[in-house]
């Protein structure tokens, strides 16, 4: 598959609400201008057998967190969905290597799946790279809508680092930061809109403050990150520069059945009316899931050191 991306104005990306960079400062130019080219790349540089080899690494990685994956059915076997899930544990993100795996194992590494993430990351070396094989594109890149007309699965986390970095007495919480991007892009194309719920990778990261305001002292938002957060490691209090190591908490995975607004046609992704209505709607039954996994499996921590120390005594 080689798809062309068509460009309309910064911000409209599907998710996430922001384009490229327009006013980079001081050091920070290069890395906003190679941010900037970044949205000018093709995407079908996925790679099927390197996402093959790189299975059994994530799965080995994530078992540290004891992962149970619910209602995998609910995903579609084949053709385009959009699949919307919370944001969880800042950087480490054990959750979304979790939800890519069950992708994987529900459709398979030849099926084209793509996941919409944060653009910076392109233009690091090596991990742009590695992220443009697995199947990765630039959050508010258009190129969504392209893949989902090609009959592509598309991962996204409308939340982004404003939701990956809640303070953790918020982990049980849905906050996609008001942004409704997501179901712009849904009416638009016409694909169900497929929850996926994590309870309890927010638990493997103490925030404690999300730090706007440091972020903003130092620039961050020219390179859209809104955050700088402030956390508890074993040795106190630290930030995202000293990260402590993450707590193996034990995480729930569900997806969620399909949703679909078969009354409403593309023209309704232009009525912000109702454009909210149906972002509230999902975020309603994204969070109703969250608050029932809550109960159902509740203590993760705990829960999670005891699968670990299990999985070690019985090597």
């Amino acid at each position: 598959m080689a798809v062309r991306p068509t460009r309309t104005a910064a911000g409209a990306g599907p998710g996430h609400g922001h384009g490229p960079a327009d006013h980079p400062v001081g050091p920070l130019r290069p890395l906003a201008q190679r941010m900037a080219e970044e949205h000018t790349r093709r995407v079908d540089a996925r790679e099927p057998a390197y996402i093959e080899q790189q299975i059994a690494k994530v799965r080995a990685a994530t078992a540290y967190f004891s992962p149970e994956v619910r209602g995998r059915e609910h995903l579609p076997a084949e053709g385009p969905a959009l699949v919307i899930g919370n944001h969880n544990a800042a950087w480490y993100m054990p959750d979304t290597w979790v939800t890519a795996l069950a992708i994987v194992d529900r459709r398979g590494t030849e099926h084209p799946a793509y996941t919409l993430t944060y653009d910076l990351l392109f233009a690091l070396p090596l991990v742009g790279t590695f992220l443009r094989r697995i199947g990765a594109i630039p959050a508010s890149s258009e190129d969504a809508e392209a893949v989902l007309a090609e009959g592509a699965l598309v991962l996204d986390y409308p939340g982004g680092d404003w939701e990956a970095c809640r303070p953790w007495w918020d982990r049980n919480r849905i906050d996609f930061g008001g942004r409704t991007g997501f179901v712009r892009l849904a009416l638009r194309t016409g694909v169900p809109v497929v929850p996926v719920v994590a309870h309890g990778s927010h638990d493997s990261v103490v925030v404690v403050s999300r730090g706007e305001r440091i972020a903003r002292w130092l620039g961050l938002p020219a390179m859209h990150v809104k955050v700088f957060p402030i956390l508890l490691g074993p040795c106190g209090v630290t930030t995202v520069l000293f990260p402590p190591p993450p707590i193996p908490s034990s995480i729930t995975l569900e997806f969620l059945p399909p949703m679909t607004w078969p009354d409403l046609g593309p023209e309704a992704a232009d009525d912000p009316d109702t454009v909210a209505r149906c972002a509230g709607q999902v975020v309603g039954v994204m969070q109703e899931a969250l608050d029932r996994l809550r109960v159902e499996r509740a203590h993760p921590v705990a829960r999670g050191y005891a699968n670990l120390a299990s999985r070690l005594l019985h090597r």
